[in-house]
């Protein structure tokens, strides 16, 4: 019998109800079995001449518990949706050439690793380009058409130490040793690192041998421009001997196509990548910023001549991040994406420095938790096509000209519209030192604000990120079993400035904390809030502080917390991204100042947890790992602390929540646990 989650034994009893009645008819709420039907929009890519939009288009198999991916066309003027490809397998990376006849992506629809093929629109013809061992990724047409760059992991042999015994033909030995030397050994989502590095090659767009450019013990990575003559293409990489140690030092290299000859355009220090080469070969647009050590520094565009001279800053106006630069046709402008207040949108830079917002409502295509985020891409007149969605809708297609947006696809409209969805509204909150918070309450359907409701605090992780207004199955599960969710953007989030993100810098969980009591405080004082039922829940650094709020007050009937950090010390030394997290969330090594890992530890606090705790982390997270979690539910009952261990099987860190029936078991075992202490 199949059973999506692995649960503590103190944790089985809580599902084991009598058999409920038949359903009378279809339910008008939200329901787990709801996230099989789902599906949403993600990467968009407008025809040059702006008339079709391709997309990837994300549904659930639930036959298979996975999500599975397609390629589709829509036409912008009638709306005709056409399959480009559909069929078995993965499917990817739509990219146009140039001239908008034919358009590239990556499938695995012949079994095996994916390939890269491309199709000719006008007649429907496919061509498989490659046979590779890996998947392709950051591909890019030449400008005239003729080639594709893509980027590829080359296996290198590693560091070898001594060898075992001949073996007898027939014995079965034990596996050979691993042998690991890379700082960043192991990779969320990824398991393990194989020794390799990602390499730039060409290969003809109309099939034929590949080529590969880029060579060395160092990542090369794309985005990858083409400047405009096709004889170099533009990229950003650490290629230094301190590269492991430096994630945060790339710089910008050109590639010549015909020598394989590099040169370095960029010095700083701190990132500089995302080149993009503007339509007359002139000027190179790329992102990046001064590194000083912060927990956030917001991106900025940038700008410099061919030959990377004359640096200048193009995007100093705006307080904040942006991604994903795209150069007007004419070259007189950037595209770039950015987050203000928990919302995602898309600005127009002049080379002058001049913001001017073009798009706005874009979603991400995650569904599970309200995070802000999305995609887009821009047509020769301007048309951008992008992610669009609400609170109420996950991503759609929609494009948008002159001011006039249109909404291309209605991809979840026959579910949703026959449920009763609980309503988002936005909450003003005022912290501790005055400063506005922003937060968001979801009530649940059939709601009457005369009534008292419990409330579940749940916390985005990050630290470094933003909710907003957007679709969230969990918000919506817990609304619909009768729950108010209040979700809120405390300091430290962004999209709200540099200065507010670094509130929390070296002092992580700190008054992001007061900032939640005073939302929660708010939310009660609306009035149909039962103050004596108030529960807590949040994912990494949500699982952190769900930790930390349950050492710090009594106030919660009961938490759950998800794939927490609860000792930086363990942390910092066991994550997948071991350079980061110690040189830019602390001043010091654990070794140099072991106090100030402890003091900021919810483990620290542990003594004086009375609230039980649920802890929640998939089997296979490399980010927050595994040992995390259990080292805190080993502390819970040793105190005597009610609590459970929910194992996710096979699932990472970003992929706690991918495979359906895991996500709606999971929102259900939290539901189970907040019920069985929930004040009646």
């Amino acid at each position: 019998m199949f059973r999506p989650l692995l649960i503590a034994s103190s944790l089985i009893a809580l599902s084991a109800t009598a058999p409920a009645a038949p359903p009378a008819g279809p339910s008008r709420h939200f329901e787990a079995q709801d996230l099989f039907s789902l599906e949403v929009a993600s990467d968009p890519q407008i025809a040059p001449k702006g008339d079709v939009v391709a997309y990837v288009r994300r549904s659930n198999d639930i036959m298979t518990d996975r999500a599975r991916s397609t390629i589709w066309l829509v036409d912008r003027k009638t709306g005709a949706h056409t399959p480009l490809v559909a069929g078995p397998g993965a499917h990817s990376q739509p990219r146009w050439s140039p001239d908008g006849k034919r358009i590239a992506y990556v499938s695995s629809a012949e079994g095996g690793s994916a390939q890269l093929f491309v199709r000719w629109i006008a007649s429907g013809e496919t061509a498989r380009i490659t046979s590779l061992p890996d998947t392709p990724g950051a591909i890019s047409w030449s400008p005239d058409g003729r080639h594709i760059a893509y980027t590829l992991n080359v296996p290198d042999e590693g560091l070898r130490l001594g060898s075992a015994p001949s073996k007898p033909e027939g014995a079965q030995w034990a596996p050979p040793l691993e042998v690991i030397s890379a700082v960043t050994y192991r990779q969320d989502g990824g398991g393990y690192v194989k020794p390799g590095f990602d390499h730039i090659f060409v290969v003809p767009a109309d099939g034929g041998a590949p080529r590969q450019l880029s060579f060395g013990p160092y990542h090369d990575n794309g985005p990858l421009s083409w400047t405009p003559d096709g004889k170099t293409i533009l990229f950003s990489a650490v290629r230094t001997p301190k590269w492991e140690q430096e994630p945060l030092n790339s710089e910008i290299y050109a590639l010549d196509i015909a020598t394989a000859k590099l040169s370095q355009l960029t010095t700083r220090n701190g990132p500089d990548q995302d080149p993009l080469v503007s339509p007359d070969g002139r000027h190179i647009a790329y992102l990046g910023f001064d590194d000083k050590r912060l927990g956030y520094q917001n991106v900025r565009l940038y700008l410099m001549d061919r030959d990377g001279g004359n640096v200048r800053v193009l995007t100093d106006r705006l307080d904040g991040s942006v991604e994903s630069p795209v150069w007007a046709k004419d070259g007189r402008s950037l595209y770039v994406q950015y987050d203000e207040k928990g919302t995602t949108r898309v600005a127009r830079v002049t080379l002058d420095g001049s913001i001017r917002t073009v798009a706005e409502g874009l979603v991400q295509s995650a569904l599970d938790r309200p995070y802000s985020g999305g995609s887009y891409s821009v047509a020769d007149d301007g048309s951008i096509a992008f992610t669009s969605g609400t609170a109420l809708r996950p991503a759609d297609l929609s494009v948008t000209r002159g001011g006039s947006t249109r909404r291309l696809t209605r991809l979840n409209e026959d579910l949703l519209a026959a449920k009763e969805l609980g309503q988002v509204r936005k909450l003003p909150v005022t912290a501790f030192d005055n400063r506005a918070i922003d937060a968001w309450l979801v009530t649940p359907p059939d709601f009457d604000p005369a009534k008292k409701y419990p409330l579940i605090l749940e916390i985005h992780g990050g630290p470094f990120s933003a909710y907003g207004p957007s679709f969230s199955t969990d918000n919506q599960l817990y609304a619909a079993a009768g729950y108010v969710v209040l979700y809120v953007n405390p300091r430290g989030s962004t999209s709200y400035g540099e200065e507010f993100a670094n509130l929390i810098h070296h002092a992580y969980p700190g008054h992001d904390y007061d900032d939640l009591m005073s939302a929660v405080d708010a939310a009660i004082a609306q009035g149909y809030v039962d103050p004596n039922n108030l529960f807590v829940t949040g994912g990494s650094g949500g699982g952190a502080l769900t930790a930390w709020i349950v050492g710090k007050t009594d106030r919660f009937k009961a938490a759950a917390t998800q794939k927490p950090v609860i000792d930086w010390a363990s942390f910092v030394l066991t994550a997948d991204v071991i350079p980061f997290f110690s040189r830019y969330w602390f001043p010091k090594y654990p070794w140099e100042d072991p106090q100030s890992y402890w003091a900021r530890s919810p483990l620290s606090l542990v003594g004086n947890v009375k609230t039980p705790t649920l802890v929640v982390v998939g089997s296979e997270d490399y980010r927050t790992p595994v040992s995390e979690s259990e080292q805190y539910y080993s502390a819970l009952q040793l105190r005597g602390v009610p609590t459970a261990l929910v194992k996710v099987p096979g699932a990472s860190h970003g992929g706690l929540a991918v495979r359906p029936s895991q996500s709606a078991a999971k929102a259900s075992a939290i539901l189970a646990w907040f019920e069985k202490y929930r004040a009646r």
